[in-house]
């Protein structure tokens, strides 16, 4: 079998001219950051989040910007912005949905809600539609073991899911119906 590489030093990186690092965030990140950690590296984790929080995910020119700040190396923000599950390296939808993958979510059929979401939206985990409004993503668990299969639709998590009410949540969003809260919200007495 041959292997099969690609020109990972001649990758270019899409830039615009005005900085993801604001100069506020420059600042945040040496003044009140860097000092409460030993070594710099320690304060990367603070400034993916401070990027994916201002902008909703993590563009390579902002790695750069924090890798220059903290004066290590572009590989290493972006090992760890692509090693965890958390920051996104491309932008996401206005709705994020998240199924649950655990194994009591795989046991109750999770795979059947997920895969009723990627057809209605013809999308696959992972990916945004075109009109950026849907993103599909898949996690390990969100601990409604109980209430299997369970999703989150942005913040609202809905258990007991079928992949005919998988279908209707996203119908209801499309269509304007949808109403916030979700069947794990906690309801005021």
């Amino acid at each position: 079998m041959a292997w099969i590489t690609k020109n990972s030093a001649g990758t270019k990186i899409e830039t615009r001219d005005e900085p993801y690092l604001t100069p506020e965030m420059r600042d945040e990140l040496v003044n009140l950051y860097l000092p409460r950690y030993e070594v710099r590296m320690g304060a990367l984790f603070p400034a993916l989040h401070m990027i994916q929080h201002h902008y909703g995910w993590v563009p390579h020119q902002a790695m750069l910007e924090i890798a220059e700040v903290l004066g290590i190396t572009p590989a290493d923000v972006f090992d760890t912005a692509t090693f965890y599950e958390e920051y996104w390296t491309k932008p996401k939808g206005e709705w994020q949905i998240s199924v649950c993958r655990s194994i009591a979510c795989e046991f109750c059929d999770a795979t059947a809600c997920t895969e009723a979401i990627k057809t209605k939206l013809n999308i696959d985990v992972g990916e945004t539609t075109p009109d950026n409004k849907f993103t599909l993503v898949e996690l390990e668990c969100i601990g409604s073991c109980g209430t299997a299969p369970a999703a989150i639709f942005n913040d609202d998590l809905h258990e007991n899911l079928t992949p005919q009410r998988c279908v209707e949540l996203v119908e209801q969003i499309q269509n304007g119906t949808y109403q916030p809260g979700g069947t794990g919200a906690v309801k005021d007495a």
